[in-house]
């Protein structure tokens, strides 16, 4: 690993700011930077490329800006019919694509049918067709209202139907800001500025992006030969030469997921479901009052985060209701006791009906922020009287026992959809959605009047009302199925002089999401 490192950075010397000594100030027009892992997918939209960060070859209808609102990118106007069935959207008519077609409706039309006949993990299932009304107009039919619909539009790049192959995920073509000029398997990618965008001029005429891990991006910062770079939170204190450490709050989050109900039943293909423990609400409630998440962020995150306490905190359908008082051992011990959990014998755990209050909490083996919050949230529910056993798994086995056993999970999206997957009813035991088998009548049909809602604004209150509506809520404040611990400071060390613009709050994934406002990266004035 690090002598083709030591030869990638031989190879991108005369690449780097600091070129032979050159100064940042002499404005280098090419970067590069190191945050991401390659992708696995390649660069195709219809394969979830740009569902977590910019499409950069590609462009979307719409995005969303630095405080994250919806504003145009290919679309020049959208509407949405009374009923909530049918979305219109009106594109531009300057776009064209870097083999320098024009894109049109038709281009739009292929790509959604394109992604929804892919069974990728972007959800189009409810999209029923997609009628061309003009060159530049295009209109959705849905199955049912559905607010998040939105989403899709914000996400998915535009492919070319002239132009689109098996082998497009590997030389794509698009109408984005960039596009491909070299892919070096398993080491790196070159990206050119395209000179046909039509949006903001990119400040760099190229970028290579490296494929490095989190260390490894660290070691090349610290050798002077990238001018950014993803990092851990355990690098986070070393002072680099030449760079500055920004920090950008994210909701990626990690929290535990409880097995909802009580044990006994199993799937369809013979995983055991439910846990007689985790199934009363006074061990969950209780975890959560116990917990310190403030100590977490400070003691494993390097005060690199914040306490997290839904899957979707600062984001506009964020109910702030949720925040409740934690690190209470006491008032956790007291719940349990009124809950009929008391340490008979005096060995430090509590039992209730001959059942003792102790559960396994799986987490990804090999993940060590995961296994040091397992493992630290663990000794916090201790003092309260419960037993956590904490135990690394691969994710194939966290797969088989995720639905009987406490998981260190992780998850944040900028898609309200991510919330009705993990907690509505409909989603019991599909994949890694709701493993706890949560179900609340009240919650659903909170979860069901914001997912078929006309727009995004109105589903808000409804979102907000799932969480927490005064009396019932899927947060910690009403039914606890999960203990939200953290939500995790994306880090990187970036080149002085280099602006890398206002970063907005990223989703799931340390890396990548920083290429959103990719467009607007220049060197600073004096």
């Amino acid at each position: 690993m690090f002598v083709w490192i030591a030869a990638v950075m031989a190879l991108l010397s005369g690449c780097s700011g600091q070129e032979g000594g050159t100064e940042a100030a002499e404005r280098p027009d090419k970067l590069v930077i190191a945050v991401g892992s390659e992708p696995e997918g390649g660069f195709d939209p219809a394969a979830g490329w740009g569902l977590y960060g910019s499409p950069l070859f590609q462009s979307t209808l719409l995005k969303r800006d630095n405080d994250l609102k919806i504003v145009n990118d290919l679309a020049t106007g959208w509407t949405v019919s009374g009923d909530g069935l049918t979305w219109t959207v009106e594109i531009r008519k300057d776009a064209v694509f870097s083999d320098g077609q024009p894109l049109t409706a038709r281009d739009v039309k292929f790509t959604f049918e394109t992604v929804r006949n892919s069974a990728s993990i972007v959800d189009l299932t409810n999209l029923d067709q997609v009628v061309v009304k003009d060159e530049y107009t295009v209109s959705f039919r849905l199955k049912q209202p559905q607010s998040t619909f939105i989403a899709r539009l914000i996400t998915t790049g535009i492919i070319p139907e002239h132009a689109y192959d098996e082998q497009y995920a590997f030389r794509p073509i698009g109408s984005g800001p960039y596009v491909l000029k070299q892919w070096d398997r398993g080491q790196q990618i070159i990206v050119d500025a395209n000179p046909d965008y039509y949006g903001q001029k990119p400040g760099f005429e190229q970028i290579t992006f490296l494929f490095l891990g989190e260390d490894a991006a660290y070691a090349a910062a610290r050798a002077g030969e990238v001018d950014l770079a993803y990092i851990p939170a355990s690098l986070s204190g070393t002072k680099v030469p030449g760079m500055r450490l920004e920090s950008v709050h994210s909701v990626d989050n990690r929290g535990i997921m409880f097995p909802y109900v009580p044990s006994g039943d199993r799937t369809a293909d013979g995983r055991p479901v439910g846990n007689d423990v985790t199934s009363d609400p006074a061990i969950r409630q209780a975890v959560n009052v116990a917990v310190d998440r403030q100590g977490l962020v400070d003691g494993i995150l390097e005060g690199h985060g914040s306490p997290a306490y839904t899957a979707s905190d600062g984001l506009p359908w964020w109910n702030e209701q949720t925040i409740i008082r934690d690190n209470e051992p006491e008032r956790a011990s007291s719940l349990l006791e009124d809950g009929g959990w008391r340490d008979a014998d005096g060995d430090g755990i509590r039992e209730k009906d001959g059942l003792k209050a102790e559960f396994v909490l799986l987490y990804p083996a090999g993940d060590v922020i995961r296994q040091s919050l397992a493992l630290a949230a663990a000794e916090m529910v201790k003092k309260a009287g419960i037993h956590m056993i904490v135990e690394g798994k691969s994710w194939e086995d966290i797969e088989q026992g995720m639905h009987e056993s406490a998981v260190l999970f992780g998850w944040g999206s900028h898609d309200p959809l991510e919330m009705y997957n993990l907690y509505s009813s409909s989603f019991m035991g599909v994949e890694y959605y709701n493993p706890g088998y949560y179900s609340n009548p009240e919650v659903d049909r909170w979860l069901n009047k914001a997912m078929h809602a006309l727009t995004e604004e109105e589903a808000l209150a409804y979102w907000k009302n799932a969480q927490w509506d005064g009396q019932n809520g899927l947060s910690a404040a009403g039914d606890a199925p999960w203990a939200w611990l953290v939500n995790i400071d994306h880090l990187y060390l970036v080149r002085e002089g280099l602006d890398i613009g206002r970063q907005r709050i990223q989703p799931h994934g340390h890396g990548w999401p920083i290429t959103d406002n990719i467009s607007e990266w220049h060197w600073k004035d004096e």
